[in-house]
């Protein structure tokens, strides 16, 4: 095992891989997919800034958020590649999809207590439940589950 030090301002691959819990694979398709960069030693080994470590965080949990990998590279294209992004830059980035969160926190929150009334209740009341849609009458209204994705 390689331990990145504390004050290392430079990461191999395997440094980032353990520090992050990120596997190197994962991190190579990152740097293939303009996520992270690296430097290239005389040998063609990669070198990482510090800062990375902050970056391959954003990226693994945007991911869980289910953020798209070409909304983040868009996202993280807006920091600062000359000097370690602040607090404030951070910030800034974030407020980008906070609208997109704030729907899908509503989206899920509605698949919950939809769900949580429906399975395993065995009603079978079709023409009252929520998730139903006899007829497709909701196809007027676009394609799609619309009742768990319409406001």
């Amino acid at each position: 095992m390689t331990h990145l030090a504390w004050n290392a301002k430079e990461a191999t691959v395997g440094e980032l891989a353990e520090r992050s819990g990120v596997a190197p694979s994962a991190l190579r398709f990152y740097e293939r997919e303009g996520l992270i960069s690296s430097r290239r030693t005389t040998g063609n080994q990669r070198r990482y800034s510090r800062d990375t470590l902050r970056r391959v965080a954003f990226i693994r949990t945007s991911q869980r958020l289910g953020i798209p990998l070409a909304t983040i590279r868009d996202v993280l294209a807006l920091l600062p590649e000359d000097r370690t992004p602040t607090r404030e830059d951070w910030v800034r980035i974030s407020e980008c999809w906070r609208d997109d969160l704030d729907r899908r926190i509503r989206t899920l929150r509605r698949l919950r207590d939809n769900l949580a009334d429906c399975i395993g209740c065995g009603c079978l009341s079709l023409d009252r439940c929520v998730l139903s849609n006899p007829g497709d009458e909701l196809a007027a209204h676009g394609p799609g589950p619309r009742r768990l994705i319409e406001d």
